[in-house]
């Protein structure tokens, strides 16, 4: 390691104590320099692991720091710094070979550039922070970081925890460094002395990096301006729009400023945005807003990051309190307008045209005055080329947006293809920069792109055979035998069905064709890692060919994961159980599974589904960690629905599983991944439980009953591994940790409060996930309602008729209204509401909700749950 003398002080806060520290930082980098691509992409993952984790605490102290933005929101920047970015990268090849063909005779090799300063600002102050020590890792890089002064705890925090799982993972000590007291004397003296400057701020920071003297990255100003043909799916367009708008409250640079509507579309497009809670001001109010949103010729900072009744308030506007956007409908283009500035906020300038050329021109202008380079964006159908081409080639921008969201649209990934992940946007030589596409590579010419939304493939993942009807096991286990050859079968279950003899038929039927068998029954109800640790050792001595599960959730959960570490004995926990965004994207790499075993899941409860499903959880009793592990390696390859073996299923079961299934289906529909194919399997196993459930709780040998309800949980069960749940979920799993609810009574406890709260035609914010164009879950619900033979007048009506319904299959089964009734303490429940409601919040089934959660709003259903209040 080289070697470095020089005194580092603790806290850099002097041009000596910076200048002390950027000379170790070289050395570092020097030594940076000579790791391999292995070493390399170790750190970069370690690294992106850790920001992923802490996307939450680093969210929260953003905007407590700042006081600008929305904490949720910001945890998606985070997560999508982290996540994203890793995953865009994580095969590039950074070090040394990265391109030879031998044909042509070319070769390229990369080297590292040296010392990064980077400007981090207050808007995005740990997200940028995350995307520029990530990217500096991967490229062998060092990075010294000059934090916004009103942003400098939460930018070093974020910085901090990066270099420290990178050194964990082997980086150089000191890679990433930080200003602790920023100023702009230091900063300047950061700039003149790294070896190139990557700048993300105001147009003031931005044009001194670049004039500097020293090679730099930087960004233009945004002053996106959306344009709304007369062809343009209307609900689609002003949706997407809100999103992205109330998105942090408007401060993503890429964010719309002004829109343009065809004529005829005019009316419709401001129905809709009134519709969906956005205000209009008045002819007296716009001047009041005007002399507030900019002042003396510049943005008013103080708007900035806030929500649109607080900017209403400040100018002395009476607006609704959930009021999303602020608009002003304006005629000038001209910068002596104020509504045609960037706002960075939730306020929108709308226009009127009469053709799309005007329309155009305008579009053209507002770019002129303050946009040029950064995104326009256009809402049309795809089939008008000639527009679109003509759209492409008027906008002087390096990002055009067709029918997307331009906050989460520009910076790449999520609502397009191929369009680079990054939280620095460069804006070519029109915005003043050195590169024209998003930051990552460096290009030495402007490049257009244009990026169409596009809808992720979706798919239908289920085992690779599922058996089904009363006393099918004997039969479908022939194939082991007969088909497949199998020689050592291990079977999972827990003692209550070992020992009143549930196993004696496999095994039988294993004897029969010869093949050794074996037993694990120490599973328990909530099945422990110290349980599935000792089910897998003894798979390694016995190593089976086969493993059979047997029981209800818990021990095919169980069985799963000895499964995992029978044959991945290395396998991390922290690692598997990683939440993710989207799981094609995630960080973590899922074991293979199935190089050694065969697995067969066989239910003995109408429930769970988890003889269908990617899912398991494990729970660590000595440190009380759940590791809810999910991915599709862990599907079973076989299932065996025999209703013989769910006979006996006590009433509280019956109960408990039966709700449970319903709630999979209804969650499945809903969800913003729902597809055809999931869609009408959740239907049938919604209307399989209404009919079936109440005759299997009244009795429990009915065996019409209980063979369609375990055709309805399994049914559920292949809807929900493919669309994935909701909130309920979400809240049910934190109310069974906490308060030791049961997970279907837990289910059902909140599940009317959770349909009425994501049935709200205008949410406080909606799914990310472009397949879900506008909030439309009412009349999901609504064909819900239908198919199980209600009627009404319109959607809202048959919604309260299906909400009756199932209060209704709820007294049936004897469910008790509320959390409270089920002797939860009052005072223990509001002592852990916090931290139950950010760990529902976090839960892995938030994503795929309708509605994007606020944690307020899942505090609310706690408490309306707990109590019982009137939920509507």
């Amino acid at each position: 390691m080289a070697k470095t003398e020089t005194h580092i002080p603790a806290v850099i806060d002097t041009a000596e104590a910076l200048e002390a520290k950027m000379a170790a930082m070289k050395e570092a980098q020097k030594l940076f320099a000579t790791y391999t691509q292995e070493q390399v992409d170790k750190i970069f993952k370690a690294a992106a692991t850790a920001a992923d984790k802490a996307r939450i605490p680093l969210a929260k102290m953003a905007v407590e720091e700042t006081g600008m933005g929305v904490v949720e929101d910001k945890v998606i920047k985070n997560h999508y710094a982290a996540e994203y970015i890793y995953n865009a990268y994580k095969n590039t090849k950074t070090c040394g070979v990265i391109e030879d063909d031998p044909v042509y005779g070319i070769k390229k090799i990369a080297e590292p550039i040296g010392l990064i300063a980077a400007v981090i600002p207050t808007t995005n102050p740990t997200s940028t922070a995350i995307f520029k020590t990530l990217i500096a890792l991967k490229t062998r890089n060092a990075i010294i970081i000059s934090p916004h002064p009103r942003a400098k705890g939460c930018t070093i925090a974020a910085a901090k925890l990066v270099l420290e799982a990178a050194v964990k993972a082997g980086a150089p000590e000191g890679i990433i460094g930080w200003i602790d007291v920023p100023s702009l004397e230091l900063t300047n003296l950061v700039m003149k002395e790294a070896d190139i400057i990557l700048a993300t701020g105001g147009p003031g920071m931005v044009k001194a990096a670049y004039s500097s003297g020293k090679p730099a990255l930087g960004v233009g100003a945004g002053n996106t301006p959306v344009i709304i043909d007369d062809t343009a799916d209307v609900r689609l367009a002003v949706n997407s729009i809100i999103h992205s708008k109330t998105f942090d409250n408007g401060m993503i640079c890429a964010s719309e400023q002004s829109v343009t509507v065809l004529e005829s579309v005019y009316k419709a497009v401001k129905e809709e945005f009134i519709y969906r809670g956005c205000y209009f001001l008045k002819k007296d109010e716009l001047d009041k807003v005007r002399k507030t949103i900019i002042i003396n010729g510049a943005l008013n900072a103080k708007i900035v990051g806030q929500k649109a009744a607080t900017i209403a308030e400040m100018a002395g506007v009476t607006v609704p309190a959930e009021t999303k956007i602020l608009i002003g409908e304006v005629e000038s283009v001209d910068i002596s307008e104020e509504f045609a500035h960037e706002k960075l906020s939730p306020v929108l300038a709308m226009y009127k045209a009469k053709t799309f050329d005007e329309a155009l021109a305008k579009a053209e202008q507002l770019v002129a005055d303050g946009g040029y380079g950064h995104t326009s964006s256009l809402y049309i159908n795809v089939n008008e080329k000639e527009k679109m081409a003509k759209h492409a080639a008027a906008m002087k921008t390096c990002r055009i947006l067709v029918n997307t969201p331009s906050s989460q649209g520009g910076i790449g990934d999520l609502y397009n293809f191929k369009l680079v992940p990054s939280l620095t946007l460069g804006c070519g030589s029109w915005g003043g920069n050195s590169v024209s596409e998003n930051v990552g590579v460096k290009h030495l010419i402007n490049i257009k792109t244009v990026a169409e939304r596009r809808e992720n493939m979706l798919w239908m993942r289920t085992p690779e055979k599922v058996y089904f009807k009363k006393g099918c096991m004997p039969v479908a286990l022939d194939e082991l035998g007969t088909v497949m050859g199998k020689k050592r079968c291990f079977i999972v279950t827990d003692s209550f069905l070992y020992k009143n003899g549930y196993t004696k038929a496999i095994e039988d039927k294993l004897d029969q064709m010869g093949i050794v068998h074996t037993c694990f029954s120490d599973v328990e109800p909530d099945p422990s890692l110290a349980s599935a640790k000792a089910g897998a050792a003894a798979m390694r001595a016995f190593e089976p060919d086969c493993i059979i599960a047997l029981g209800g959730g818990s021990a095919m959960d169980a069985g799963k994961v000895m499964w995992v570490l029978y044959e991945n004995p290395d396998a991390d926990f922290d690692d598997m159980a990683m939440d993710f965004m989207d799981i094609r994207k995630r960080i973590y790499t899922f074991p293979k599974m199935g190089k050694k075993a065969y697995f067969v899941a066989i239910p003995t409860s109408s429930g769970t589904g988890s003889e269908v499903t990617p899912f398991a959880i494990i729970t660590d009793k000595e440190t009380g960690i759940k590791w809810p592990l999910a991915d599709y390696e862990l599907m079973p390859n076989m299932a065996i629905v025999d209703t013989d073996n769910m006979m006996s299923a006590p009433k509280g079961l019956t109960c408990a599983s039966g709700i449970d299934v319903m709630t999979h289906a209804i969650e499945a529909y809903v969800s913003v991944m729902a597809s055809d194919y999931t869609d009408s399997l959740a239907l049938k196993a919604i209307k399989l439980v209404f009919d079936y459930l109440p005759r299997a709780y009244r009795d429990g040998n009915d065996v019409e009953a209980r063979d369609h309800m375990a055709n309805a949980s399994c049914m559920a069960g292949m809807a929900f591994a493919n669309a994935f749940l909701g909130v309920n979920h979400s809240l049910a799993h934190k109310l069974g940790a906490f308060h030791h609810i049961p997970h279907g009574i837990a289910n059902a406890l909140v599940l009317t409060d959770v349909m009425r709260y994501n049935s709200v035609e205008v949410p406080t914010k909606m799914g990310t996930f472009p397949q879900y164009q506008y909030p439309h879950t009412l009349a999901r619900y609504a064909e819900i309602g239908r198919f199980v033979g209600l009627t009404g007048k319109n959607d809202q009506e048959v919604f309260e008729k299906l909400l009756e319904k199932l209060e209704e299959l709820k007294k049936i089964i004897e469910i008790k209204p509320t959390i409270k009734d089920y002797g939860v303490d009052e005072k223990y429940f509001l002592d852990t509401l916090d931290e139950m409601t950010e760990q529902a919040f976090n839960d892995q089934c938030t994503g795929a909700n309708p509605r994007y959660p606020l944690m307020a709003e899942l505090k609310e259903i706690y408490l309306k749950a707990y109590y019982g209040k009137e939920s509507k």
